[in-house]
């Protein structure tokens, strides 16, 4: 696409190029509100098995917004080669907290704080040396892996519809209506809105849920209350440890991550910028997950990675300009520094935010789909995907399946399906004849060949 050195509200569609600053704001806050549930919650969760206080939940949920919109902000405009000079957003993804949980109950939140920093610097530094190692990720592998990716967020967005895992009043009538009003608003808005608001569907849509949730008495502002207005985020509020086990088990769910980094990266070129990923995206992307986690790690916060949820918003939108999301990125950092902020947005339900989520994850999987196509459907393939969404998705819908394993095994393959997808892809595209079946069909299509040259001189015979 064409840049431009003037301020365009087309610009949103290109990577580069100035947007007017009072337009790119609510795109950019369309990107913070899609995230900002989902970003704290796992912070939440496994401090919750921790047993931090409320001051110490407070603190984290402050410096995990500060670190996510520092590292967008580098994903967007590379120190180095650390950045994939893309629209990524960065969050704190739930592939870690399963693992996490289990190393907090352990070894304690100070032994989970050393793996983020030891693991983001494994993540980061294979990140830089990814052109060596990512040609064994060919594109049917990426393809399965954002396939599963955008299936394996469905279940997070419908359990956000219903009201949020664990809700008191989770699948009431009042949730349900919020997600479906949020999610009509959606659909309604992006129909009959003209030009380049039709992009603002999902910002529409939580304004609207978040207005009626108001009326329904379903926000609790109480939580205010004792929120300060402005605080610097503190570093090394826990001094980390340093377990290896613990290490080595959080360093596999890094090798996860970065997988679904690579898959959300594969995405977000071919659905919003319509071409393959670089190299050079890949390894800065990678890196940036990585060395930001490290810091995270310093603030006491969880790792952060390329958010799935704003993938899917892009690919839905197709807003990938760099400047606008920017705008998102130093909202971010304003809820850092100032925690009321961030307080305020975190009234938002989360049956609104079901509403708004169901349609970005649907877009996912469509991307995956597309991906899939791309690469072609051959029978090599059709083999790999066929069974890496399989055994990805299916084996980890049931209980017990792993039991013969030791716990932290069965608690790292039950709950990563995106992890058992990328691995069975790539020991199929590793082990699987590149052209099997072909000699087969040769041999029909020279049959069928013969045949109709048999017909045709039949024909010129009886002429």
């Amino acid at each position: 696409m064409k840049k431009s050195n003037d301020a365009s509200t087309q610009n949103i569609y290109c990577l580069d190029g100035r947007v007017p600053l009072l337009k790119a704001i609510p795109f950019g806050l369309q990107h913070v509100l899609a995230m900002f549930v989902a970003n704290i919650a796992p912070i939440m969760i496994v401090a919750g098995v921790g047993n931090l206080t409320a001051d110490q939940k407070a603190m984290l949920i402050q410096n995990v917004m500060f670190i996510a919109g520092l590292g967008t902000l580098v994903q967007l405009y590379p120190l180095w080669k650390v950045g994939a000079k893309l629209p990524i957003v960065m969050g704190i993804s739930f592939t870690f907290v399963t693992i996490l949980s289990y190393v907090t109950v352990t070894y304690g939140y100070a032994a989970a704080v050393g793996c983020t920093i030891v693991g983001g610097i494994i993540e980061g530094t294979l990140g830089l040396f990814a052109k060596y190692w990512r040609r064994i990720i060919t594109p049917v592998v990426s393809a399965c892996v954002v396939t599963t990716i955008g299936f394996s967020l469905l279940s997070v967005g419908a359990t956000s519809f219903g009201g949020g895992s664990g809700a008191a009043d989770f699948g009431s009538a009042q949730n349900l209506i919020l997600g479906t009003v949020t999610l009509i608003s959606c659909i309604l808005f992006n129909i009959f809105a003209k030009s380049f608001f039709k992009q603002l569907s999902v910002l529409f849509g939580l304004v609207v849920g978040y207005v009626l949730a108001i009326f329904m008495d379903k926000v609790d502002f109480s939580a205010l209350a004792d929120t300060q207005i402005i605080s610097v985020p503190r570093i090394l509020p826990f001094m980390p440890e340093f377990n290896i086990s613990a290490i080595i088990a959080v360093t596999v769910i890094f090798l996860v991550s970065a997988t679904e980094t690579i898959g959300d990266i594969s995405a977000l070129s071919i659905s919003a910028l319509k071409r393959d990923a670089t190299d050079k995206e890949f390894s800065g992307g990678l890196a940036c997950d990585g060395f930001l986690s490290s810091v995270s790690g310093l603030f006491g916060g969880m790792p952060i990675t390329s958010f799935s949820q704003n993938v899917g918003l892009v690919a839905m939108t197709k807003v990938v300009n760099r400047f606008t999301i920017m705008m998102g990125a130093l909202i971010m950092i304003l809820c850092g520094l100032f925690p009321v902020v961030g307080g305020l947005f975190a009234t938002l339900p989360e049956a609104v935010l079901g509403g708004c989520t169901i349609m970005m994850f649907g877009s996912i999987v469509v991307s995956g789909i597309q991906m899939i196509i791309r690469a072609g459907l051959t029978e090599k393939n059709t083999m790999i995907v066929v069974l890496s969404l399989s055994i990805g998705i299916g084996f980890t819908q049931v209980n017990g399946l792993f039991s013969i394993f030791p716990e932290m095994v069965q608690e790292l393959l039950q709950s990563n399906c995106v992890a058992i997808a990328f691995v069975v892809a790539l020991i199929l595209n590793l082990v699987l004849p590149e052209h099997m079946g072909n000699k087969q069909k040769k041999e029909e299509i020279a049959a069928e060949s013969e045949q109709e040259t048999e017909s045709e001189e039949k024909v010129e015979t009886t002429k």
